[in-house]
């Protein structure tokens, strides 16, 4: 599992959920090939040790 948020100003589609998106808010998300693609195209900022919104009671 991975811990990401989009990069600045970037709204990136959840994977198999089009309509639904990772935005500046910290989530926790399997780490595939489509998550790795958006880190390297820079979309995707990974974060090291931030709770997520589940864990802090968020949406």
């Amino acid at each position: 599992m991975l811990k990401v948020k989009a990069a600045k100003g970037v709204r990136v589609p959840i994977e198999n959920r089009p309509h639904n998106y990772i935005e500046q808010e910290v989530v926790e998300v399997e780490n595939t090939l489509y998550y790795q693609r958006r880190i390297a195209d820079g979309d995707l900022i990974v974060v090291k040790d931030a709770k997520t919104a589940k864990e802090t009671g968020g949406k």
